[in-house]
C-alpha cells in the first residue's frame, strides 16, 4: 500500500497506494524546528529570517509580510509557514496555501511541495492533481528530498504497475540517500523482493531498515526485528530484534505488542515470561489485533496468571 502523508500542518490525508512525508512526523508531538534558510527559497529574508529563528514569530511575519507583498519568494515561504503553523498567530490554513502558491510559481522547492498537497486536498484552492503532480516534479528534481519521495508515491498511483515503479524507484532512492525514513523503508521493500528491475539484496535491505529504525520509523522497527529474529539479511540476533520489538511496541504499534508477546512466551531474545507475554497481548487485542496462538497462550494460564497480566497490561498503556 502506498502511502501518503501531508508535509505540512496544511493538510494530512492518506490514499490506498507505501505516503507523502513530512519531516519530524514521526518525532512525536510538534515542534519548531531550527529551519535551513534555503528552505525559505535562494534568498532568505534577512531580519525576518533572523526574528524567525529567535522565535519571534509576530515580529518575523510582520517583517516578511513586507517583503511577500513586493514579490519576494522567500518571504512569500516564510509568511506561509507562520500561518501554516500558527507560530504566534492563529492558524490560517488558506492565507498559507495561498503564499505557498505564489512562492510555488516562482520555483521555491519547499513550497512547490506544499502547495501541491494543498492541490491534492483541494479545501484551501481548486482541487488539481495534475498541476500538484507537476509541482512535486519540480521540487524532486531541484533536491527536496520530501518531494522525491512523494513524487515517487503519486507515480505509482498514477501509473499502477512496472513503468511507473520503474520511475519511482529512482526517486526512492534518491531520497533513502539523503536520509529520508520513509524512503528506506520503501527502498528496503523494493531490495527485499527484488523488484523494479532491481536485484533482490537482502542484506541491503536490512541495512536501510536500520538506518529508518533508528529514525523511530515503528514499521520499519519491526520488520528489523523480525528479520533478526529470523536471520533474514544477516546473522542472527535474538537480543537486538527483541530490544527493537520491545521499542516499537512501548511505542504503541500494535503489531509490534502481538509479536513482542510471542517473544516473551518462546523465550527469544529475553527471559521466558507467559504472564508479561499475555500482558502486551491483552494490550494488543484491546486495540482490536487478534491472534489464534496467542488467544490460546492466554486461556492456558490460570485465573491467578491471567489476572496478573490483566494488572501488568493496564500499567502498560
Amino acid at each position: 500500500m502506498v502511502r501518503f502523508v501531508g508535509a505540512a500542518v496544511l493538510a494530512a490525508f492518506v490514499y490506498a497506494v507505501p505516503a507523502l512525508a513530512a519531516e519530524g512526523d514521526r518525532a512525536g508531538p510538534s515542534h519548531v524546528d531550527i529551519v535551513d534558510p534555503q528552505r525559505f527559497g535562494q534568498k532568505t529574508p534577512d531580519a525576518a529570517y533572523g526574528a524567525f529563528q529567535r522565535g519571534l514569530y509576530i515580529t518575523a511575519l510582520n517583517l516578511g509580510l513586507a517583503r511577500a507583498q513586493k514579490g519576494d519568494a522567500a518571504a512569500q515561504t516564510l509568511v506561509a509557514e507562520i500561518y501554516s503553523r500558527g507560530l504566534g498567530v492563529r492558524r490560517d490554513p488558506a492565507a498559507a496555501a495561498e503564499w505557498y502558491g505564489k512562492a510555488a510559481e516562482q520555483g521555491v522547492p519547499e513550497a512547490q511541495l506544499q502547495y501541491a498537497l494543498v492541490l491534492m486536498d483541494g479545501k484551501y484552492a481548486s482541487q488539481d492533481k495534475d498541476r500538484a503532480y507537476e509541482l512535486l516534479g519540480q521540487a524532486a528534481d531541484a533536491g527536496n528530498r520530501l518531494a522525491m519521495f512523494n513524487y515517487a508515491q503519486m507515480t505509482i498511483e498514477r501509473e499502477p504497475g512496472p513503468s511507473g515503479l520503474d520511475k519511482a524507484i529512482d526517486y526512492y532512492e534518491k531520497a533513502a540517500e539523503l536520509g529520508l525514513a520513509d524512503a528506506q523503508y520503501a527502498m528496503a521493500q523494493v531490495l527485499a523482493r527484488g523488484t523494479g528491475g532491481r536485484m533482490a539484496d537482502e542484506r541491503a535491505a536490512r541495512t536501510l531498515l536500520a538506518k529508518a529504525a533508528r529514525q523511530n520509523y515503528d514499521t520499519a522497527q519491526v520488520e528489523l526485528a523480525t528479520w533478526l529474529v529470523e536471520g533474514r539479511g544477516g546473522p542472527r540476533d535474538y537480543e537486538t530484534g527483541f530490544r527493537w520489538m520491545k521499542l516499537a511496541a512501548n511505542g504503541g504499534n500494535v503489531a509490534a505488542q502481538s509479536r513482542l508477546a510471542k517473544l516473551y512466551w518462546q523465550g527469544l531474545g529475553t527471559e521466558p515470561d507467559s504472564i508479561e507475554a499475555a500482558a502486551w497481548y491483552i494490550l494488543a487485542r484491546r486495540a482490536g489485533l487478534k491472534d489464534p496462538v496467542l488467544n490460546d497462550l492466554l486461556a492456558g494460564l490460570t485465573a491467578e496468571e491471567q489476572k496478573e497480566a490483566l494488572e501488568r497490561a493496564n500499567r502498560l498503556r
